[in-house]
This record gives structure tokens, sequence and C-alpha cells, in this order.
């Protein structure tokens, strides 16, 4: 591939080097190389099955938990190796959130939905929770929706509310990056709108990657963007540029429709 299909980000977090990944036989990714800016959102497109999703979980090491899967090459964060044996899985999980396509409250209240992950990193101060599970639900414009129903149960709320309260989840345990897997498919127009509104909001502060198949949201909402295609890395470019005027023909194929 041309390194001018490649931009250079300013001040990259995550940078993926040569990445291959196998299920098995089958070969998903073939030598990804990139970086991801930092407090930007980057998109990753393409049609389905291209290996947008076996990226993104590469980001935190959630292919580990499927079997037959091999990878060659390497993603550093901050120029450390994510793969590195020494790694802490768990803590890598907490640094790298993820928000999945369907929205999974637990079966608990509001509240504990928020408070889950920090009581599994050992807080305990009913105060400390109280003041984390409150800034997390305002960062996620929902606490004006729920504050008097805190411990309802999650499953009782919208499917909007449902997945900005996992975005509240993600955010409790603060972390540095945020995955998001096709988050508003199952939403309807208002819904997907709030999200992409949160999205805007967080990015002074978060790291987010989002794998979007609507390529209209790819554009409102993201900084940088990755074309995929076959497992290979097609094309990344600042989102402006790549829909505007794209480097690769097979690019401007799949962004005006002629195939996907």
């Amino acid at each position: 591939m041309s390194d001018s299909l490649i931009t250079e980000v300013p001040s990259a977090l995550v940078s993926i080097r040569e990445l291959s990944l196998w299920y098995g036989a089958k070969k998903a990714l073939d030598n990804i190389d990139f970086e991801i800016p930092r407090k930007k959102i980057t998109a990753f497109i393409g049609p389905s099955g291209c290996g947008k999703s076996t990226l993104l979980r590469c980001i935190n090491r959630l292919n580990d938990l499927v079997d037959g899967v091999r990878t060659e090459g390497d993603i550093l964060m901050e120029g450390s190796s994510i793969n590195d044996p020494e790694i802490d899985v768990n803590m890598l999980r907490k640094r790298v959130g993820m928000v999945f396509q369907k929205s999974n409250p637990f079966p608990k209240s509001i509240y504990e939905n928020v408070a889950y992950g920090l009581r599994i990193h050992g807080i305990t101060s009913k105060r400390e929770l109280d003041e984390i599970v409150e800034r997390s639900l305002k960062q996620a414009a929902l606490w004006d929706e729920v504050k008097d129903r805190l411990e309802d149960s999650a499953l009782g709320m919208s499917g909007g509310q449902q997945q900005r309260l996992c975005i509240a989840r993600a955010l409790a345990v603060d972390p540095e990056v945020i995955l998001l897997d096709e988050p508003c498919s199952a939403l309807d127009p208002i819904a997907t709108g709030h999200i992409e509104e949160l999205m805007q909001s967080l990015k002074d502060d978060y790291t987010m990657v989002i794998v979007t198949h609507n390529m209209q949201q790819a554009s409102r909402v993201s900084d940088y963007t990755a074309f995929l295609y076959l497992g290979e890395l097609v094309e990344y470019q600042e989102t402006e540029k790549l829909f505007l005027t794209p480097a690769s023909r097979r690019t401007e194929d799949y962004i005006t429709g002629r195939f996907g």
C-alpha cells in the first residue's frame, strides 16, 4: 500500500504496527499499520466482514477470548506494547473502555450498573461511589433523567438511555480510550443524535474509536476515518479529506455506493 494513503497524526495515543490476525486458517486482518490520535474521534468504516470490529477488539485484547485466534505485529499505547506478557489485561481494559453494539446493562439498579467496575477495582466508600456515579451519569448526559430513580432496574430504561448508561459505566473507571462498536445501530434517530452529541462532548477528555456502518455518522462525528476492505487498511485520512477527496479509487467507490 502507498504511504500516501495513510496520514500521519499529531500526538498519537495508540500505534498499530503491522498487525495481522487469523481466526484459525482465515486471515481477518492483513498488515494494518497506522496511529490513532489522542483526544480525537477516529471512525472505522467498510463493508460487513471487512475487519472493523476485529481491529477494534484488538485494542483492548477482547480477541484473546476467542478460540483459535493468532496475531502478528503489535499495538502500542503511549509506546508500550499492550501484548507484553507482564501486562495486566484487567488494567488494560480499565484504560480502554468498551461500548457494544447492543446495550448490555446488568440486571441491577441504574446506580449499581455504574458502580460495578468501581467496586471491582476496590472502591468501597459510599461517598466516593456516590460522587463518581453522579459525575459519570452527568458526563453521559443521563443524570437529569435518572437522578430520582437510581435504585430502579436499568432494564426498565429505553434503548437510548441504556446505551448512555453503558457509556457512563465505561466512564466511571476513568479510561483513556473508549471503543464504541456500532453503538447506534439498534437506536432510533433521536437516540442516535443523543449518542453523537455525547461523543462530541467527551472528546476533549477521551480518545474515542467508533466502528460504524453509517458513513453519514462517520462524517458527522469523527476527526479521522480509516477505510478497511477485506482485512486491509485501504486509506486513513482526516475525515473531511477522506470523504471529499479520497486518495484511493476503492475508497471513492465505497463512499459513493458503487459497492458495499
